[in-house]
């Protein structure tokens, strides 16, 4: 039996109808079956059996955590006390984490399963998780199509049944955008809503943790264990935790902004802009106001985004240098070959090329016409979504331009790949909540989401909002 929910869970556990050891005893079995896919790196399959049994025996006496029945799986870039961790990149392949993060602490401390670690974009730079080292992850619903990026692995582990709920990262859309292409919800919380301790960074002032979900209560219930302040880190924010759970809307209707071009942007698919219509449409139909806006910035959301993160990949991924961990050539003779060769080999293509565009942007000859630049253009961007949420309560546009497209069909075209997150980086640069929300099917069977932006520090009505819309 497949399991769109922790409720459905919890009703069967109370009733005897299942035990969490057979359970868990499922979803081993489910990514057996679909190993083919590649979402798991890894699973932790004798310690889930023995952390089941420990779980159900709270159950029974009464004092389990609020996740118990939850089976979760982590993005290989989210560290795990005692396990291995390596962004999905040769340069970490067998390097164990000696600490947990502040995320998976929370989680375990409600008696939440963690199963494996899953596949994703090294580093966590892709939109399609065909820059892992261990291979391409497969959408569960066409396996000649991809996963979408970089949360690949944590997507199609929940479309496909092998865990119930996973953790990905959203630098510039890597949590809505697989979610979009899987048919599932995705979530990015407001810029530090969430620790960022023990996440191997990419761009850290970008960098946000989120949930995928088959359904916008675990995401809440998810939401209400792991957000929250954290001494490690200097970002998460001090502010107590909102009751995901018990928000409810404030209002009977809302008033809604589209951003009329991302329906008129070339390479938005006619199904794509049809659905997103007809979503708008049923927003009307139910009472809202919508209306469509013009948003100037949009041409210039994937420059600054990819200059931004590029100049911050560069500084966080010096580390990686075959010195202290992770990989080291063979092929050395002093300090200089060692950093060289290491990161040349250790490096997939990808990475390498983000990091030479992020030193150069940084160089004393381009750092004013660039990086400076850039920086000037996310103000502009924060300051004029902060002006559009004066006047309106949630911003929609579609996720992606695209459904999932076919694996291979855009890897020679480094630009096209970066244009599907044109719609998905604006809640990163302006550090806004946004999420994605399953949306229907194109005719090819390929699911299509659509994505609602909401003010900051309002995750919590924002869920809400997107509950009442299911």
């Amino acid at each position: 039996m497949s399991y769109k929910s922790l409720a459905a869970i919890k009703t069967d556990l109370g009733s005897g109808v299942i035990t969490l050891p057979k359970l868990v005893a499922q979803y081993l079995e489910t990514i057996e079956k679909h190993k083919h896919l590649n979402a798991f790196l890894e699973v932790y399959t004798e310690e889930v059996k023995e952390h089941a049994l420990k779980v159900e025996g709270k159950i029974n006496n009464g004092n389990a955590g609020k996740l118990a029945g939850m089976v979760i799986g982590l993005k290989d870039n989210i560290c795990y006390k005692g396990h291995q961790v390596s962004a999905s990149s040769k340069i970490l392949e067998n390097f164990t984490s000696v600490y947990s993060s502040t995320v998976v602490e929370r989680l375990l401390e409600e008696d939440a399963i963690i199963i494996g670690r899953l596949n994703c974009d090294e580093f966590a730079m892709g939109a399609s998780n065909e820059n892992s080292a261990f291979g391409p992850v497969l959408n569960f619903a066409d396996s000649s199509r991809v996963s979408g990026g970089s949360s690949g692995g944590a997507a199609v582990a929940v479309q496909s049944g092998m865990c119930l709920v996973s953790l990905g990262s959203d630098t510039g859309g890597s949590v809505r955008q697989p979610a979009s292409f899987c048919g599932l919800y995705g979530f990015k919380p407001t810029y530090g809503t969430i620790s960022r301790w023990g996440l191997i960074a990419y761009a850290s002032s970008f960098d946000i943790i989120g949930p995928i979900t088959n359904c916008v209560a675990d995401m809440q219930l998810v939401m209400e264990v792991i957000a929250g302040a954290d001494e490690f880190d200097a970002t998460a924010l001090a502010k107590p935790v909102e009751e995901y759970t018990k928000t409810s809307l404030k209002k009977k209707t809302y008033k809604f902004a589209y951003i009329k071009e991302t329906l008129e942007t070339a390479g938005v698919e006619p199904e794509v802009k049809e659905a997103t219509e007809n979503y708008i449409a049923s927003l009307r139909d139910k009472g809202h106001q919508v209306e469509a806006i013009s948003f100037d910035l949009l041409p210039y959301m994937i420059p600054v985004y990819y200059v931004l993160t590029a100049a911050e990949a560069s500084s966080n991924l010096a580390r990686f240098a075959g010195m202290h961990y992770g990989y080291r050539s063979k092929q050395v003779k002093d300090l200089e070959t060692t950093i060289r060769n290491s990161r040349t080999e250790g490096f997939g293509e990808e990475v390498k090329r983000r990091i030479m565009l992020g030193v150069f942007v940084l160089s004393a000859g381009s750092y004013e016409a660039y990086y400076s630049k850039a920086q000037k253009v996310r103000r502009l961007v924060q300051d004029k979504t902060f002006a559009l949420f004066e006047d309106f309560d949630f911003i929609i546009s579609p996720t992606s331009p695209t459904t999932a497209f076919k694996i291979g069909e855009k890897s020679d075209n480094p630009l096209a790949m970066y244009l599907a997150d044109i719609f998905t980086v604006h809640a990163n640069i302006a550090g806004n909540p946004a999420i994605s929300i399953p949306n229907g099917l194109a005719k090819n069977g390929m699911p299509i989401g659509v994505q609602i932006m909401g003010r900051h520090f309002e995750d919590a009505a924002l869920l809400a909002l997107a509950k009442s819309l299911s």
